[in-house]
């Protein structure tokens, strides 16, 4: 009878953990301006695409929206389907076609989330150092 206990609390308790998702944060701020890794890697993606022309360099906005303020309502999905196929209409180009982008959506989604939440205060962020 113990050993029957035993046995179907050890399967309840294992399969307790397998059913646990472990949960990566989006991003890791530290001092409001050093980031992870990933985080770094979207900033540099934003520099790269030259967004700040458009976005503004603290993703306030000019020509196009602020984007601390668009991030506070916009899905990922939402993010990732506009950055891809642009808002043509709206003078927003399509980045779908660039390899340095696509391949860094997550970051630069993490990068721009932690503007828009506040956690990274400002535009220009450096890499936590080790």
């Amino acid at each position: 009878m113990f050993r029957t206990t035993l046995l179907g609390l050890s399967l309840l308790v294992a399969g307790t953990a397998f059913a646990q998702e472990v949960k990566t944060p989006l991003y890791t701020v530290v001092d409001g301006y050093k980031v992870d890794d990933n985080t770094m890697t979207g900033f540099r993606t934003w520099r790269q695409a030259a967004c700040d022309r458009c976005h503004g360099a603290n993703q306030e906005g000019m020509v196009g929206p602020s984007l601390i303020n668009s991030l506070k309502t916009l899905t990922k999905e939402e993010f990732v389907k506009t950055v891809r196929d642009g808002r043509l209409d709206k003078g927003m180009q399509s980045f779908g076609t660039s390899k340095a982008v696509m391949d860094n959506i997550d970051h630069l989604y993490a990068y721009l989330k932690g503007r828009s939440d506040g956690a990274i205060t400002r535009a220009k962020v450096q890499p936590i150092q080790q």
